[in-house]
């Protein structure tokens, strides 16, 4: 185990004192082992107690919340959707495809917002309260960046609709306004609301024209002084040149009417039409696109990014993707204005404005709580041929290297572990190995987890995997005494030594009860048998008891006989073979011939003689009687066989 840095840890161990003890770690499959030592404090004289405490600090600590469990069920669904239509995707419905996986994708977080949200309500536990509250600040961000990036580099929008988007894309993360329209909406006298003009304003720094033209309406109803201001001011929103998702006008149209409207725009502005009334002015100030004009409504946008968009509509809405960072790196200085620095957050957008993809993929993965999101959005951008592929991270390619650190840490789950597979299967490279390691520590807890963890190592012939946890099952059955699930563990293992091992404790039962167990087991077992001789002797064995049940004795003498003379049989067995041909040497019938008669003899003679325990052997009285008793019958039978045959052949 290693010693720990000199540096203040980066994760706080909870019950740990760094202060009072030395800590040791030691690193495993998807945590780290924590633990307190005495090293360096021999002869001290502090008279510290020794420790054993352990404590371990995972990798992945989300995948424990079990709010969570939606996000990483429903997204693998997506995830292995995406793998198998890889194939189908082409031409132009390839992006459509594309962009339909990003939105489900988007759609699994916004549920599982809305989930965390609705437990965050009704637990009147505060430490609860507080980590669903911050779950769902995790989960917004995450779909901000995400649905930013799926206009950026999945979609990939063009000049025109890029805006439209990005206007989109503010009006559903940014600003919520319902709650202050509701509010406005259901006064006596709207437009004498407080709250009137800033709704007025939210919707024009959204260019959302038709709402805010709706609500202007109303205060031009309640004050018919500004009826003709109103009537200006609502025809310029009115004739606003907007981008077309249609792609019915082309840019330079676009941009020709938008200079005729902006010019008209400055005139009424020039011309003091909107002098007696500050709101409407402000309001032409903004369409005009004037900077400070905006930035006084900088409490109603609340982050540089809507003042982004919101500067975009109205000073370049034909922006170009790659002219982005230039106003967002702007934006972001003229709405910071050096009183605070940027967040973690506001870094990770820059970098998807400045078309730095593979900062983004950085940042989050130091950033946000756990894996998945760094793991699915490359895993789709790697889709979309926009990550370079010779770019390596440990060995691997960035998407493969998140992927496997994903899985990895679903396999330190008791049940996502199952999804786990699925990821590795998809990392060509380094997925198998990964898989292979893994699997092996998946605690067998139970018989049908194990088939459930055998049927996946058989499907992608991991045979060494197999082997082992067969293995593992059969020396449980074995511990607890279950024989016929440890023979049949075993023979899935094609494990002849283990098998060998069962078949002696089957015959060491025989032996003790007198009869068998698991009989459907070794009346089945077919071809198996030929595992190890023990296990054909096993199998032999209870085939001669099955004959014998039939009365069918012929069969059941030359099979007995078989067992003996082919050597299969344990030495230690062999007096019970003896001792079950004596029921047959006392049929009524002759079932031995003279040459069978005397192979038994040979054998009775071989066991007595060749004994390496002779002397114990011919000390217990009843092996001496089963052993005179047996050559008695034999006597008797070659007797009988001599009288019926009229002669002994080869005497």
């Amino acid at each position: 185990m290693d010693e720990p840095d000199t540096e203040p840890p980066l994760v706080v161990v909870p019950g740990a004192d760094p202060s009072a003890r030395q800590l040791c770690f030691a690193w495993g499959p998807a945590e780290v082992l924590v633990c307190e030592t005495l090293f360096g404090r021999a002869g001290t004289g502090d008279g510290a107690p020794s420790s054993s405490r352990v404590f371990v600090v995972r990798r992945d600590q989300d995948i424990y919340i079990h709010t969570l469990r939606k996000l990483f069920n429903e997204s693998h669904g997506i995830f292995m959707g995406l793998q198998r239509s890889e194939e189908e995707l082409a031409g132009k419905s390839r992006k459509a495809q594309l962009v339909q996986v990003s939105k489900n994708y988007r759609s699994v977080i916004r549920a599982c917002m809305e989930d965390m949200h609705q437990a965050a309500v009704s637990t009147r536990d505060p430490a609860l309260q507080g980590q669903y509250s911050t779950q769902v600040s995790i989960l917004s961000a995450m779909e901000l960046i995400w649905n930013l990036c799926e206009i950026l580099f999945v979609e990939a929008a063009t000049a025109g609709p890029l805006l439209l988007r990005l206007l989109d894309w503010v009006r559903l993360h940014v600003c919520d306004v319902d709650s202050m329209v509701r509010e406005v909406l259901s006064s006596e006298s709207p437009s004498k609301h407080k709250l009137f003009w800033n709704v007025v304003d939210v919707f024009v720094l959204q260019g959302r024209m038709d709402e805010a033209r709706h609500l202007l309406s109303k205060e031009a109803s309640a004050n018919p002084a500004s009826l003709n201001m109103y009537k200006i001011l609502d025809d310029l929103m009115k004739k606003m040149p907007v981008p077309s998702l249609g792609n019915t006008q082309t840019l330079t149209e676009l941009e020709l009417k938008w200079q005729h409207w902006h010019e008209e725009c400055q005139r009424y502005l020039q011309d003091g039409t909107f002098a007696s009334n500050p709101h409407m002015e402000s309001i032409c100030k903004i369409l005009l696109g004037d900077e400070d004009a905006i930035l006084e409504k900088k409490e109603l946008m609340t982050t540089w990014y809507h003042f982004l968009v919101t500067r975009l509509l109205y000073s370049h809405p034909t922006v170009k993707p790659m002219e982005l960072r230039f106003y967002a790196q702007s934006s972001m200085d003229l709405f910071l204005g050096g009183e605070s620095s940027p967040e973690p957050l506001d870094m990770i957008l820059m970098a998807a404005f400045e078309f730095e993809m593979h900062q983004v993929i950085k940042e989050c993965s130091i950033v946000l709580s756990n894996w998945w999101f760094v793991a699915h959005l490359t895993d789709l951008l790697d889709h979309c041929k926009v990550l370079q592929s010779h770019n390596l991270y440990f060995g691997s390619n960035m998407r493969e290297f998140l992927l496997l650190e994903y899985a990895s840490g679903l396999f330190s789950h008791h049940s996502l572990w199952q999804l786990g597979v699925d990821y590795f299967d998809h990392c060509p490279e380094f997925g198998r190995v990964y898989l292979e390691l893994h699997i092996e520590r998946v605690p067998l807890s139970t018989e049908q987890k194990a088939l459930k963890v055998l049927r996946i190592c058989e499907q992608r012939q991991m045979h060494e995997q197999v082997r082992s946890i067969c293995k593992i099952m059969a020396m449980k059955a074995l511990r607890n005494n279950r024989l016929g699930s440890a023979l049949s563990w075993s023979i899935r293992a094609k494990d002849a030594a283990f098998a060998t091992l069962i078949s002696d404790r089957f015959l060491k039962d025989y032996c003790e009860k007198g009869c068998f167990s698991d009989l459907d087991l070794i009346d089945n077992l077919g071809p198996s048998m030929l595992l190890s001789d023990r296990l054909t002797f096993l199998g032999k064995y209870r085939e001669f008891h099955r004959l014998y049940g039939e009365k069918r004795f012929a069969e059941a003498a030359r099979l007995l006989l078989t067992l003996m003379t082919a050597h299969i049989a344990p030495c230690s067995f062999w007096m019970t073979l003896l001792t079950d041909a004596l029921p047959l040497l006392e049929q009524k019938e002759v079932i031995f011939s003279a040459e069978q008669t005397y192979e038994l003899m040979r054998c009775l003679e071989d066991l007595t003689a060749g004994n390496p325990d002779k002397q114990k052997f011919q000390d217990d009285d009843v092996e001496t009687t089963k052993v005179e008793m047996l050559r008695l019958a034999l006597a008797r039978n070659l007797a009988r066989v001599i009288v019926k045959e009229g002669t002994v052949e080869g005497s």
